[in-house]
């Protein structure tokens, strides 16, 4: 029997190499159900955000009394966010005091900011000047064309060409919590502090949304 010994050491050996084996692949199999779990969570956050985002876009702003949700009760700081000119010029918030701007962030890839442009549009067409005007930042990070095909071939011609192409501008809004989601606009005053924010599509070019930011312009023309 002793010659024998050696063999039951090996299949010992065997076994616990076996049981080792399945441990392993038990360890593989319950980490890729917890990723695949992990997966799905993220993309059922991302399909609700963009159901909700396309909600939003659907139903748009129809009254005053929606549109007011945009002021706040003071002015907040916000940071000097830095872009660039269709002519390659950088330019920040700071350029802009002394005047109301509507400082907002949008991207072609994003339905909802296609479908608010027109209205910006009309908004500067209407209010544009010395003392308001609409600051639409392009947040593309690829093609730098793009944006400017998709202004031209939707005649949005009175809107300024601004990029970010490293999207910081969006970044830095969403660390102080104002930028959520696409497209968003802040509202800010003269001295670069922000006056409102509104998250998702706005009917910028609507008679409530015209008569509040005549109100809003109106102090700057005074010189506060």
């Amino acid at each position: 029997m002793t010659p024998d010994a050696p063999n039951d050491g090996h299949a010992t050996e065997l076994r616990h190499l076996k049981h080792a084996q399945r441990l392993v692949l038990g360890l593989s199999l319950a980490l890729a159900m917890i990723v695949a779990a992990a997966l799905s969570y993220e993309l059922y956050r991302t399909f609700s955000r963009q159901e909700a985002t396309s909600a939003e876009s659907e139903a748009g702003i129809r009254s005053a009394e929606d549109l007011q949700l945009l002021f706040r009760d003071r002015p907040a700081d916000l940071p000097d966010v830095g872009f660039v000119d269709g002519d390659g010029r950088a330019l920040s918030l700071r350029d802009f005091r002394g005047r109301r701007v509507i400082l907002n962030i949008w991207a072609t890839w994003c339905v909802p900011c296609r479908k608010e442009m027109p209205a910006l549009d009309s908004l500067q067409t209407k209010l544009g000047g010395k003392d308001f005007e609409v600051i639409a930042i392009n947040i593309d990070t690829r093609d730098p064309e793009k944006p400017k095909n998709f202004l031209k071939e939707a005649n949005l011609t009175r809107l300024g060409y601004f990029t970010d192409t490293k999207a910081k501008v969006f970044q830095d809004l969403k660390n102080i919590g104002k930028a959520l989601g696409m497209p968003t606009s802040v509202l800010v005053d003269g001295q670069g502090c922000e006056i409102g924010t509104i998250a998702g599509p706005a009917e910028w070019a609507s008679d409530d949304a015209l008569a509040l930011i005549k109100a809003a312009v109106k102090p700057a023309t005074a010189g506060f």
